[in-house]
């Protein structure tokens, strides 16, 4: 069974930074893209940034300039590191991970896993 834990949500005041990560765990053969999503109350989940395996990255245009996401693949883990945060930017940030698993009965399958999602208050 695959698992996304994430980390490092919290309050901070406008202009702040915070650093979110995301370790996977469980059996893994290989994971393709990781991304970060976020869903502010009464709105739509949206894409906010995107990592291939081979490190190509993609923002939703709101938070370029202010966010970076990186990937340690041989920790199977991807951070969000998110300065001069806005108040606009709260909301439940959720991690997600493309991968390839392998079963008990060592056969593979690919799946698309959430984390549990953590929380980002930004206050003005």
């Amino acid at each position: 069974q695959v698992q996304l834990v994430e980390s490092g949500g919290g309050l901070v005041q406008a202009g702040g930074s915070l650093r979110l990560s995301c370790a996977a765990s469980g059996s893994i053969v290989t994971i393709n893209d990781m991304g970060w999503y976020r869903q502010a109350p009464g709105k739509q989940r949206e894409l906010v940034a995107a990592i291939t395996s081979g490190g190509s990255t993609n923002y939703v245009d709101s938070v370029k300039g202010r966010f970076t996401i990186s990937r340690d693949n041989a920790k199977n883990t991807v951070y969000l590191q998110m300065n001069s945060l806005k108040p606009e930017d709260t909301a439940v940030y959720y991690c997600n991970a493309d991968g390839t698993y392998r079963t008990s009965s060592g056969t593979y399958y690919t799946r698309r896993t959430w984390g549990q999602g953590t929380q980002v208050t930004v206050s003005s």
